[in-house]
């Protein structure tokens, strides 16, 4: 763009000599060198923090799907990629030996029920113990809590999806035997709940980023198109500033200046909606200093989103 201005500049020169508007004289001669440097210093560099640009993607939450209780699935009604409300049946899991356990639980506690009235009668006859009826309440009290925990695992047989969204990648068949380790999903679900935009910025050009501050985004997916969006915050933190516990001394190590994650929201929901998750762009901040620059990043960003067409990368 720089050198887009500073040519039509030389054009302009051009003319004016040519036609004696202006001499030909030493200010004029070096007058380009003084354009450029204008331009550059007073335009261009104040530009990546007055209006910053930054690569962009599309993020959307994915939840690694465990279930709660062990066994053998024995129906996976979902199909990949395709949208499911929250609540829809992901896959189920063999309830017989859960649901014996409720039957075992439920008759034992019936058992305890009928001796817990028939001691409690014989107690105000004075035919039996205070403290049978106690024993026998706890026991009551006991076999209650174990059948609503049996109860639980048996609900959690069937694994149902959190939110709206759609599962991914989906490799689970009936028939596998799965468990509830943290560490063995079966299944990637992807949240779109919630769709917003990560946007990475140099760390020199954002300080002057605040929320509510209008974004143009332009994507791949959707080549020649510039869409409007408003800054939701800037992530405060990287894994470079973090520190965990260790029972190490520090480690020295290089650090770069590596950019910081802005978040933005698209004001097209329904866009927002029908974007894939990872698809990637370019993204300009419109803070509201160096307001002159913002013609110029919009110019620059539109010819991102024309040469969209035929870059691939």
């Amino acid at each position: 763009m720089i050198v887009a201005i500073f040519n039509v500049y030389l054009v302009i020169l051009f003319g004016l000599v040519k036609l004696r508007i202006v001499p030909f004289n030493t200010f004029w001669k070096i007058s380009p060198a003084i354009v450029l440097v204008l331009l550059l210093f007073g335009l261009f560099i104040p530009m990546g923090w007055g209006a910053p640009e930054g690569s962009a993607v599309v993020v959307r939450n994915s939840v690694a799907i465990v279930p709660d209780v062990a066994g053998e699935v024995i129906e996976v009604p979902v199909t990949a990629n395709t949208p499911i409300k929250a609540g829809d049946v992901l896959f189920r899991i063999d309830p017989v030996p859960f649901q014996s356990q409720v039957d075992a639980l439920a008759a034992q506690l019936k058992l305890e029920e009928t001796r817990l009235a028939e001691t409690t009668q014989l107690a105000r006859t004075n035919a039996g113990r205070v403290y049978d009826v106690e024993q026998r309440q706890a026991s009551v009290d006991q076999l209650r809590a174990q059948l609503v925990g049996a109860q639980w695992n048996l609900d959690k047989t069937v694994v149902r999806a959190p939110a709206d969204g759609y599962v991914t990648n989906l490799a689970l068949r009936k028939g596998a035997r799965v468990g509830n380790l943290p560490l063995s999903p079966v299944m990637a679900f992807i949240d779109t709940s919630e769709t917003f935009i990560g946007m990475e910025v140099n760390q020199i050009d954002t300080r002057f980023i605040a929320p509510g501050q209008p974004v143009e985004a332009t994507f791949k997916f959707l080549p020649g198109r510039v869409h409007s969006g408003t800054v939701v915050s800037v992530l405060q933190a990287l894994s470079t500033g973090q520190v965990q516990a260790s029972g190490s001394a520090p480690t020295p190590r290089a650090l770069q200046a590596a950019p910081f994650a802005v978040r933005v929201k698209l004001d097209d929901d329904a866009l927002a909606a029908r974007l894939p998750a990872g698809s990637v762009g370019d993204a300009a901040v419109f803070t509201e200093h160096v307001k002159a620059s913002h013609v110029i990043r919009k110019v620059l960003l539109r010819q991102i989103a024309i040469l969209n067409y035929v870059v691939p990368f």
